[in-house]
């Protein structure tokens, strides 16, 4: 398993799969660095996305592990990578979100989450927000 940046010669194959960003967007972020590439022999196998909350805190925006490869550690491999990134660049906390009818919000905990707060986002099920200090 390797885990990269994205180049912009994966930008075609994010916009494909990540319907929740713009193009000009996800262009804007990869330019950042702040999008993570998962591989597995060369196949891509998923991408973590982040942000700053507050300007001042990264918050990871999306974890996507492609079908053919959930479950072999891809999800956890992503997240740790990037909370490892994040403390070398001075950061004392991550945060991220999912619905609280999500399996994820488990799957966050078990990586040492904690529940932080959430709100009820129009139309759409409670989001859970959810920290955790490096």
């Amino acid at each position: 398993m390797d885990i990269r940046n994205a180049q912009w010669d994966d930008i075609p194959a994010l916009v494909r799969l990540d319907r929740h960003i713009s193009r000009q967007e996800l262009e804007n972020s990869v330019r950042l660095g702040r999008v993570y590439i998962a591989e597995e022999q060369g196949e891509f196998a998923g991408w973590l996305r982040y942000n700053l909350f507050w300007d001042n805190t990264p918050f990871m925006n999306l974890l996507y592990v492609l079908d053919g490869h959930r479950g072999e550690g891809f999800g956890r491999a992503l997240v740790e990578y990037w909370e490892v990134q994040m403390k070398q660049a001075g950061y004392k906390t991550v945060m991220t979100s999912t619905q609280s009818n999500e399996y994820a919000q488990h799957f966050y905990e078990r990586l040492g989450y904690a529940f932080a707060g959430g709100f009820l986002p129009p139309g759409e099920g409670y989001e859970l927000i959810l920290s955790k200090k490096l």
